[in-house]
C-alpha cells in the first residue's frame, strides 16, 4: 500500500498515511480518463450558437435576373449560401452538448487520477487547513510551507469549508474543491492535489 507523510500548515511532517491501494494504488486507465474528462467538457457548453438558414435570413423575394440570356448562371435569390448576406448552409442551432457516461467508467476514472497523482509524487496530505477567517495573506504563506507556492495547485477538503475557499479565491492557478465536488479534469489540471486526511478518509470510505 502506498504510504504519504500527513503535513501541518507549516509544512512540518507530523505522521504519516497509508493509502487504500484500490483507490490509490491502481494501474491507471487513460484511454477511461480521456472519456471522463471529454464528457466533462462537453456537459459544460452551453450549446447558445446559432446563425440562420436561407429561410430565416431577410429579403431576398425577388428573383435578381431573368433566366436566359444574360450569360450568368440562373439564380432565384440573392439569399442563398453563396451570396454574401445569404443564409448559412447546415447553420448550427440551439441544442444540448451533454451526455451521460456509466457510473462504473467515472469510478474508475476518478481512482485512475488519483493513483497516477500519487504515482507521480503529486499528493500532499495536511492534517487540516487550520485558518481562523478567510485571508488570502494566510493561504499564500500556507502554499510557501507546502512548496506548492505559484504551482496549479488543488485544494481539497472533506466537506465545503468557505474560509478555504474564499482564501484560495484571489489566488492565479488555485481552486479549493471538496470530496463531493471533486472531478477527474480538476485532478488533472492541476499540478499538485493538497488534500486533507479527513478528505483521505472521506475518499476511501466512498470509493473502496
Amino acid at each position: 500500500m502506498p504510504k504519504l507523510d500527513i503535513l501541518n500548515i507549516s509544512g512540518q511532517k507530523v505522521s504519516e498515511i497509508e493509502l487504500n491501494e484500490t483507490i490509490f494504488g491502481i494501474e491507471p486507465n487513460i484511454p477511461v480518463m480521456h472519456e471522463v474528462v471529454k464528457n466533462y467538457l462537453a456537459n459544460q457548453r452551453q450549446g447558445t450558437q446559432s446563425a440562420k438558414t436561407r429561410a430565416e435570413v431577410r429579403g431576398g423575394g425577388k428573383k435578381p435576373f431573368r433566366q436566359k440570356g444574360t450569360g450568368n448562371a440562373r439564380q432565384g435569390t440573392i439569399r442563398a449560401p453563396h451570396y454574401i448576406g445569404g443564409g448559412v448552409a447546415f447553420a448550427p442551432k440551439p441544442r444540448s452538448y451533454r451526455y451521460s457516461l456509466p457510473k462504473k467508467m467515472r469510478r474508475l476514472a476518478l481512482k485512475s487520477a488519483l493513483s497516477a497523482k500519487v504515482r507521480d509524487n503529486e499528493v500532499i496530505v495536511i492534517d487540516e487547513f487550520a485558518l481562523s477567517s478567510p485571508k488570502t495573506k494566510e493561504m499564500l504563506k500556507v502554499l510557501e510551507n507546502l512548496k506548492v507556492a505559484g504551482k496549479k495547485s488543488l485544494l481539497v477538503t472533506c466537506c465545503k469549508e468557505e474560509n478555504v475557499v474564499r482564501s484560495a479565491s484571489n489566488i492565479e492557478g488555485v481552486q479549493a474543491s471538496f470530496v463531493g465536488q471533486i472531478n477527474v479534469y480538476e485532478i488533472l489540471n492541476h499540478d499538485f492535489f493538497v488534500v486533507t486526511k479527513s478528505a483521505i478518509e472521506k475518499f476511501e470510505e466512498v470509493y473502496a
